[in-house]
């Protein structure tokens, strides 16, 4: 297999999180893990709405994006994307305040830490992740 030299540390570079109701969206992501979202007006073309998450282009991790679009539905699919915390099991049981739900309690995974999952306002299973 070639090495791929574009993926240096972390081969995923981009998510979007589909969503159906965008303000309700922000308003669940800014609340449950206190950061604030901010509009792409640039790349809101096609039909698409795109609110980005905080991001350093030139750091380690990925970048992504809320995205409405309509021919794409939010809603529990096959991927999963976790976004840090202090603790994944506190953030877990603030979901439902923000209109989101608790799918699964902190639980280890050894070495690597804890995860929790919780569904966003829109549907989606997310992973939360704390050390």
């Amino acid at each position: 297999m070639a090495e791929n030299t574009a993926c240096h540390i972390n081969p995923v570079i981009w998510f979007e999180i589909y969503v159906d109701d965008m303000p309700r969206a922000v308003k669940f992501y800014q609340s449950l893990l206190g950061i604030n979202l901010t509009r792409m007006d640039e790349a809101s073309i096609d039909g698409r709405e795109m609110y980005s998450f905080p991001a350093r282009m030139d750091g380690f991790g990925a970048a992504g994006a809320l995205v409405r679009h309509p021919e794409l539905r939010a809603g529990v699919g096959g991927t999963i994307v976790y976004f840090p915390c202090q603790d994944c099991g506190i953030t877990a049981r603030q979901a439902d305040k923000f209109g989101g739900q608790l799918v699964k309690d902190k639980m280890s995974i050894g070495q690597y830490g804890n995860i929790a999952f919780v569904l966003d306002s829109e549907g989606n299973c997310i992973g939360l992740h704390s050390m």
